[in-house]
């Protein structure tokens, strides 16, 4: 099947300028010609879209979702029916595909059976790489239990994971090992404390350099690699010297920390900069206490800066939206985020053609270039004058998921 879109404003994410008039070619699901409108004609078969100038350009990839967290408190979700917080999940994927986002990487939470579920149809989405269950330490980022709980969390087998509590190099090569058997892309570590959990804080340093190391080299054996939660410079040098691949928030990064991050080729840092703009505006209740909301006006303290000494220092900078419970829809604030700090195309850049590099999919997507997998969308307005669009699905008047049109507003 061919698909031809024509008189588009074509902007590939290659870093070049947008094309003018530009007509790309697709058959059986991947790109096969970039040219000018007036080009060779379409072949006779194609369905042809009439771009009618708008813009054109790679899905949205996003470096960091929790598309199971649908509740602020954890206690509460678990404690939904389970067709119920499965439907709400589904919702969520769905809607996440809506927004322009063909690719994304979920951070620790979504159980496997929603990426066979597309697979299988059943559910619209994107492509989705899972982290499932966090790895955590006693105590850490991922341990959610009250101080005065001596028993386990409760956890709804086959829709969300849960944490992994691991203490040791062996007990975290375990861990990494069962997240593996369950289905999982990469693997997931908590570095540091967060603000979601009841017993920590944000520049804690969880897990030594030894725990870390064992997680990477379990997927390291399996051909992936280790994303790890890190807000403070010790954490992420840990992980750093453990080889871990990709840096997660880094709202307290120094220079030195940077620095050190500039000399390790395969590291990427994801800034999730939207979540803590929007949590900073919550107040305490239905599960989220004052000790978490200042948790996150802390982190929001950090994150523009840490993020500006990213792009000064050259490192490379992916794009994650680390967006929970109410806030699901709102992905693409991210980009206009990272557009304050590094303008408007570098952040677009973030969210397509670096975090394609980072999910290690750079042949196959983020960029609109011959031969690639044809996943795609169309804007009514030009995301260069002003990146907020990607906040409104409504401005995402087309989805094209391997040549297959999914999302098409002007039917």
């Amino acid at each position: 099947m061919s698909v031809v879109f024509e008189h588009a404003t074509l902007l590939d994410c290659t870093g070049r300028d947008p094309q003018p008039d530009a007509r790309v070619v697709v058959e059986d699901g991947r790109i096969l010609r970039i040219g000018a409108s007036s080009g060779p004609a379409a072949p006779r078969d194609a369905t042809v879209v009439d771009c009618q100038g708008r813009t054109l350009m790679p899905g949205l990839l996003d470096a960091h979702v929790h598309l199971a967290i649908i509740e602020l408190d954890a206690a509460a979700e678990v404690a939904l029916p389970p067709a119920v917080l499965a439907l709400r999940i589904a919702g969520v994927i769905e809607a996440t595909l809506d927004a322009g986002f063909t690719t994304v990487r979920d951070a620790g939470g979504l159980d496997w059976g929603f990426k066979e579920a597309i697979r299988l149809g059943l559910i619209r989405g994107p492509r989705i790489f899972i982290s499932g269950a966090f790895i955590s330490q006693t105590g850490g980022h991922g341990d959610h239990r009250e101080r005065t709980s001596r028993g386990n969390f409760p956890v709804v087998p086959g829709l969300a994971s849960e944490s992994i509590l691991a203490d040791g190099p062996d007990a975290v090569r375990w861990a990494a090992r069962e997240i593996i058997r369950r289905g999982a892309d990469q693997i997931k570590v908590m570095a540091s404390g967060g603000a979601a959990s009841p017993t920590d804080e944000l520049d804690h340093v969880q897990f030594s350099v030894d725990e870390l190391a064992a997680a990477v080299d379990v997927a390291g054996a399996v051909g992936t690699y280790v994303l790890a939660h890190a807000y403070g410079p010790r954490a992420i040098q840990n992980c750093l010297e453990a080889g871990v691949r990709s840096i997660e928030h880094a709202n307290f990064l120094d220079e030195e920390t940077a620095d050190q991050m500039l000399k390790k080729p395969d590291t990427y840092l994801v800034p999730t900069v939207i979540t803590y703009e929007l949590m900073s505006r919550l107040e305490p209740g239905d599960g989220w206490t004052a000790d978490m909301a200042r948790k996150i006006r802390q982190g929001l303290t950090g994150a523009y800066d840490a993020l500006g000494l990213a792009y000064e220092k050259g490192l490379r900078i992916g794009s994650g939206s680390d967006v929970l419970a109410e806030m699901q829809g709102e992905k693409g604030k991210e980009i206009a985020c990272q557009a304050r700090v590094m303008g408007a195309m570098n952040a677009i850049i973030a969210a397509t053609r670096t975090n394609a590099a980072l999910m290690r999919i750079e042949k196959e997507a983020g960029t609109v270039e011959e031969g690639k997998r044809a996943d795609l969308i169309v804007l009514d307005a030009d995301p260069l004058a002003d990146p907020a669009i990607f906040a409104d699905p409504a401005h995402i008047r087309m989805v094209v998921l391997g040549g297959d049109v999914v999302k098409d507003l002007d039917r």
